[in-house]
C-alpha cells in the first residue's frame, strides 16, 4: 500500500501518530525520484491561490513524466516495495501557507503512482 503521512518539526501530535510502515521523505530539499523542484515549490507558495495551483500542478507532473520516461526503474521499486508492504510519502503539508493538502505534492504523487500501477493499492487522504 502507498499512502502519505504528514511530517511533524518537534513534538507530534496524539492524535497523529506516525504510521507503520516505511516512511519516506519527498520533500523538495532530498533526491527522491518524486520530490518536487525546489524553485517550483517557491514560485507556488509565493501565492498559493488556484491559478496558481494549476501551474504548479502541471509542472510537476510533467516533471514526474520527464523522470519516470528517463528512467523508470525508481518507480518501479518503489510500487514493488509498496505491493509488498506500507509505504508512506511524507512532506509538512499541510502548513499555514498550503492548507489544503490535496495541493501537496505528495497527494499528486500518489495520483501519479496509481495512474502509472493501476494495481497498486493507492490511499489519498481523507479530505
Amino acid at each position: 500500500m502507498l499512502a502519505r503521512y504528514r511530517i511533524v518539526r518537534g513534538k507530534r501530535p496524539p492524535d497523529e501518530p506516525l504510521p507503520e510502515g516505511r516512511r519516506i521523505d519527498i520533500r523538495k530539499h532530498t533526491s527522491h525520484v518524486l520530490r518536487p523542484d525546489a524553485a517550483l515549490v517557491a514560485m507556488y507558495l509565493k501565492r498559493p491561490d488556484a491559478a496558481n495551483f494549476k501551474r504548479y500542478q502541471a509542472a510537476y507532473l510533467a516533471r514526474l513524466r520527464q523522470r519516470f520516461a528517463e528512467d523508470r526503474a525508481p518507480f518501479d521499486a518503489l510500487a514493488a516495495e509498496a505491493a509488498r508492504s506500507d509505504v508512506y510519502l511524507g512532506c509538512n503539508c499541510p502548513t499555514a501557507k498550503n492548507p489544503d493538502v490535496r495541493h501537496c505534492h505528495t497527494y499528486l504523487a500518489l495520483r501519479f503512482m496509481k495512474q502509472k500501477y493501476p494495481k497498486l493499492e493507492v490511499v489519498l487522504p481523507d479530505v
